[in-house]
């Protein structure tokens, strides 16, 4: 594939030597400014924040300023994870980064999958992991909190059920102060085994 590196995406940081957070190995957190949810409880705020300082990276750059860590990820068996904001949002970014780094780094995706099914399939022959944080199954508990339908997150979940190793795939199911409750987190861990998942990170969200 030819790779073109000319176009900029804007990133609200660069996290370097993360240990046993983003999947195998050390990892960088590569964090995409910009979001198609309003959730409540961001916990990245400054993806939405349209006059936030962002830094500018080509998926050359990019790749320039991470190889610092290329003998990390090899011996380890890490690599970059993109995260946000919605990394889904580029992924055409993320594919010709790919063809720069190749195989060497491993690729999470850590996503909220509210995106179009195009773009995750533009981005599933060059993924490892998918981190997906579904927030509720419950779409009127979905649309409340983060203010946008999860209908593109169902139709994802289930493409990925049939196309990506479920092995692969790590869905975080939180417990949401004033949105769920735990038995809401139940039914949702309960329709997600129907698709087939298996793998599940429960967690309440820490309000500051």
């Amino acid at each position: 594939m030819q790779t073109d590196t000319k176009f900029e995406a804007p990133f609200i940081g660069i996290n370097r030597h993360r240990i046993g957070v983003d999947g195998e190995g050390i990892t960088t957190l590569a964090a995409f400014h910009e979001c198609p949810l309003h959730c409540r409880y961001c916990l990245n705020s400054r993806c939405l924040d349209s006059e936030a300082s962002v830094l500018q990276y080509t998926p050359e750059s990019l790749y320039q300023k991470l190889l610092i860590d290329d003998l990390y990820f090899i011996a380890t068996g890490g690599g970059v994870c993109f995260g946000g904001g919605e990394p889904l949002l580029r992924p055409d970014f993320i594919r010709q980064f790919h063809a720069l780094c190749g195989e060497r780094w491993r690729i999470t995706i850590e996503t909220s999958l509210n995106v179009p099914i195009a773009s995750v399939q533009k981005i599933v022959p060059l993924t490892n992991v998918f981190i997906i944080d579904i927030k509720d199954m419950n779409e009127a508990i979905y649309t409340s909190y983060t203010r946008q339908s999860n209908s593109h997150v169902i139709e994802n979940l289930k493409w990925l059920s049939a196309n990506f190793n479920r092995d692969n795939i790590i869905i975080r199911v939180p417990l949401i102060l004033e949105y769920n409750n735990e038995n809401d987190v139940e039914r949702s861990i309960k329709q997600l085994q129907k698709f087939g998942f298996t793998r599940f990170d429960r967690f309440t969200y820490i309000i500051r």
